[in-house]
């Protein structure tokens, strides 16, 4: 098993390493034939991102970069899907603002950000209630809930 661990702003070390089962979970039940990275990040660096990319003055919980959305896209044995941004601090804040462990958090941004990777959005009602369906059922399946 994959090991996953930071070095938190606090200067404590944090294990992430639930996020392996969650992400094999994740990966049996949509047919990811891939590869993609997480990557943590703070709120500053987050916020500089959301503004460069977005047009977004503030900073987010998590970001998606697809690279199948790039025009110069080139064909390769394995499809690398892109880059997922998690704030960290971000995380920790909305898991207290809603209420629930931060395993849970930043289990949901994996999932939410995995899900933008292979196409999925919620710029709508319909595809909001597809995106989050299926968030919801990965996370139940993998026994995270609030």
């Amino acid at each position: 098993m994959e090991q996953y661990s930071i070095t938190n702003e606090y200067g404590y070390e944090e294990d992430y390493s639930y996020l392996d089962d969650l992400l094999r979970l994740a990966i049996d039940k949509l047919g990811v034939e891939g590869i993609f990275s997480i990557i943590f990040i703070g709120d500053e660096k987050m916020h500089e991102m959301n503004l460069k990319y977005r047009g977004v003055d503030r900073t987010t919980d998590v970001l998606s970069f697809a690279l199948n959305d790039a025009e110069d896209n080139f064909e390769q044995e394995i499809e690398a899907l892109g880059d997922i941004f998690i704030s960290i601090p971000k995380a920790v804040e909305q898991a207290t603002e809603y209420g629930h462990s931060v395993k849970r958090e930043l289990s949901f941004l994996t999932i939410h950000g995995l899900l933008h990777l292979l196409g999925y959005d919620h710029m709508n009602k319909d595809d909001e209630a597809v995106m989050f369906g299926l968030q919801k059922e990965v996370l139940e399946n993998a026994g995270i809930t609030k």
